[in-house]
């Protein structure tokens, strides 16, 4: 499908694995509009710039889902490292570390600039610039690496009970005659259960700055492994951020609040299933200066540690 056009009403994991299938471009020199201030616009490389373009998946607030430019930024770096390898296997991504740099418009198309800064022995790594009209709205370096043995050793997953029991995101907020409570309840492609109660509608009756969520996409996956850490990078934008409101006792359908995604740090440590259930562990261990840092640990649901996550929000509170 063009990137030009968004889905019809339908499924949505067929809707996240087409926003995923990127087109390629083939290779160009990108250039981004000057800043204030500035007499030279930016030149984003040379003939080794590898462009994909993606499609847009439409939001009730008309602002890019930030986990969707995540997990795109995966594929279109990851694209470019698919056949890299030395006798050991495909390398896969191990760590990624972007900066979201302005509100994108979801019912645009974005273009995705791949860098190839180095591919040695056994890593690679790339740099992505996300693009609309001419601007970067997410800037991100990931780097790869083949399967290699070594010292291992992991956290431990906590307790939690069985994600089955949990209510769905439909079964709490899908009456509410809402856009976003709609969209939340019906148009995501992964299924979201908190283990203490959600804070969609009412804060949390404890002032604690942790939380645990089960996730994992509604339906199959193709067995692709880069499909799969780029589903797990979009979900782990979904409720990171919910342990800094816990800690104070606020809810997302709080007036005053202002909310987006600053920047954003994932590791993977181990291969994962999406479409099976993870257990994402999270905390904040600081909130200040009107941002708040969340940090999570993503467990599948046999207890092995598939990755650990950081990101920072921009967390305002208006008077009322």
């Amino acid at each position: 499908m063009s990137p030009d056009t968004p889905l019809p009403e339908g499924d949505p994991v067929a809707d996240l694995l087409d926003v995923l299938d990127l087109q390629e471009a083939g290779q160009s020199t990108i250039t981004v509009e000057s800043a204030p201030g500035e007499d030279n616009p930016v030149d984003l490389g040379s003939d080794h710039v590898d462009i994909f373009v993606g499609r847009s998946q439409p939001q009730p607030h008309g602002r890019v889902f930030g986990g969707q430019v995540l997990a795109q930024c995966v594929v279109a770096a990851g694209r470019t490292v698919e056949g890299l390898q030395d006798g050991t296997g495909s390398r896969h991504v191990h760590s990624l570390h972007g900066y979201f740099l302005r509100a994108g418009d979801s019912m645009q198309p974005i273009r995705f600039a791949v860098e190839r800064m180095r591919d040695g022995r056994s890593f690679s790594a790339r740099r992505v610039h996300a693009l609309q009209n001419g601007k970067v709205i997410m800037s991100m370096i990931l780097s790869f690496q083949e399967a290699a043995g070594g010292l291992d050793h992991q956290a431990a997953m906590p307790a939690a009970p069985d994600p089955e029991r949990l209510p769905t995101v439909a079964q709490e907020i899908g009456d509410i005659d809402h856009p976003v409570a709609r969209h939340w309840a019906y148009r995501r492609a992964v299924d979201v259960r908190h283990v203490e109660n959600s804070i969609y509608l009412a804060p949390g009756q404890q002032a604690a700055a942790n939380q645990n969520v089960w996730l994992k996409v509604r339906d199959q996956m193709p067995d692709d492994p880069l499909l799969h850490a780029a589903a797990l990078a979009y979900a782990s934008d979904y409720t990171l951020l919910e342990a800094v409101l816990r800690r104070h006792r606020m809810a997302w359908s709080d007036p005053r609040l202002r909310a987006a995604s600053l920047d954003h740090a994932m590791w993977f440590h181990r291969p994962v299933r999406v479409d099976d259930w993870v257990l994402y562990q999270q905390e904040s261990p600081s909130a200040s200066g009107g941002r708040g840092l969340g940090i999570g640990k993503m467990f599948a649901s046999d207890g092995t540690l598939v990755a650990t996550v950081a990101q920072e929000g921009m967390l305002r509170v208006k008077d009322s």
